[in-house]
Formats: structure tokens, C-alpha cells, sequence
């Protein structure tokens, strides 16, 4: 894989490489330990509120945790954990909405997320809304799957979609809160996406990561996520 230090292709601005994950004090350790202490300190209170929401899942007769594939530094793939949001045929249902509305199709090919999505449940748009379907996330942090603030995680199709700037994407760990999930989910531009996300790797610091987690607490209390 070409050296994310160089970004030849235009992945960063050229003074910024220095500052880059991989060559950043913070990002080359402080970030990882950052993670692991924060990870520690929530178990305990999140653990029980994952057992309650399990508990209300399980009462459609589905698995409680989903499992889908995404594409991590360097690469790397890893199932991100999610408790479930959908209905447990929410595949099926899926192709079946898609091959029905045209309209639908489109905005699925354009985003990758539908507006109004007939998989979700009552409880799922629950989760979504205050981000509690993403508490398992936990355990994807603490193995190093995934970091508390970064890109959002995405799918071997979706990393497609940053073009050139895919190096910024794969320079560091994708993040269960960050910059586009704050600032630019509800567009669902891909282009504002990947500004985000370069500049979110070219500023990293540990006063940022603290910042949008702050943010992503009052956003939950909110509800404002989708």
C-alpha cells in the first residue's frame, strides 16, 4: 500500500504531513491509551444499559447484536458490532423496497441510507436517534478495531467513494463519534464527508477528540442522530 506519508495522489494538503496520524505524537500512542483508559472507565455504566436494550430486543424474536463488515486502518476489515435496529429479514426487505421504488434505489445508490427506511423498528429509530444502537461499539475500541472519535467506519463499496483521499481515510482507527457523524450526517454528502475526514486526520489532537466527544453527549441527549 502506498506510504500514507507521502499522499502523492493529493490525499492532504502537503504541509500537512507532518501532522498526520501516523507521523502525530498523539496519534502514534497517546490516542490508543487514550482510548483504552476512556473504554475502562465507561464499561461499567454502559454494560447495564446494553443488558436492558438487549432485553427490549429480544422480544421480536431476533439476534439482539448485528455484525457488519468495515474497512479499518490500514485496511484492515472487522465486523462493527451494533445492537439491532432492523427487522431480522431487513435484507430481504431491502431488495424487495428497492426493486419497488425507483426514487428509493436511487438515493440507496447515492448514500448508502434511505430516508425512510421500511427495515427499521419502532425501537431500532430509538436507538438511532440517541446513537445507543452503537454502545457495543465498547468492545470494537478495546480490541482496536475502532477508536472513540475518527471517520465513520465504512464498507469495502463506501471507501470507493473517497477516490483519492481513501489514504486519509485508512491513516487512522474509524471512530463510533467524529466530525461527519457531528457535523454532516444528516446531508448525507459523500463530498462533505470526505472533507471532514481529512481534515478531522490533518488536525488531530487530543482538545478535538475531547471536543466532538462533548458534542456527541449533547447530540444524544438531542436525539438528532439517524
Amino acid at each position: 500500500m502506498r506510504d500514507i506519508h507521502t499522499f502523492a495522489g493529493g490525499y492532504l494538503r502537503p504541509e500537512a504531513t507532518e501532522r498526520t496520524a501516523s507521523a502525530h505524537l498523539y496519534g502514534r500512542a497517546g490516542k490508543r491509551l487514550f482510548d483504552i483508559v476512556l473504554a475502562l472507565l465507561l464499561l461499567p455504566v454502559l454494560a447495564p444499559v446494553i443488558l436492558v436494550l438487549s432485553a427490549l430486543i429480544r422480544m421480536d424474536g431476533g439476534p439482539v447484536f448485528f455484525a457488519h463488515e468495515r474497512i479499518g486502518r490500514n485496511g484492515a476489515r472487522f465486523n462493527c458490532l451494533k445492537i439491532r435496529s432492523m427487522v431480522p429479514d431487513a435484507e430481504t426487505v431491502l431488495k424487495s423496497y428497492l426493486a419497488a421504488n425507483i426514487h428509493a434505489a436511487r438515493e440507496w445508490e447515492m448514500r448508502f441510507k434511505l430516508t425512510d427506511d421500511p427495515r427499521i423498528t419502532s425501537v431500532g429509530l430509538f436507538l438511532r436517534r440517541t446513537g445507543l444502537d452503537e454502545l457495543p461499539q465498547i468492545w470494537n475500541v478495546l480490541r482496536g478495531d475502532m477508536s472513540f472519535v475518527g471517520p465513520r467506519p465504512v464498507t469495502a463499496p463506501e471507501l470507493g467513494m473517497y477516490g483519492p483521499h481513501k489514504a486519509a481515510y485508512l491513516s487512522v482507527r474509524p471512530g463510533v463519534t467524529g466530525a461527519w457523524q457531528i457535523h454532516g450526517r444528516t446531508t448525507g454528502c459523500y463530498v462533505n464527508r470526505v472533507a471532514l475526514d481529512r481534515s478531522y486526520v490533518e488536525d488531530l489532537s487530543l482538545r478535538r477528540d475531547l471536543a466532538l466527544i462533548g458534542q456527541t453527549a449533547f447530540s444524544v441527549l438531542k436525539m438528532t442522530g439517524s
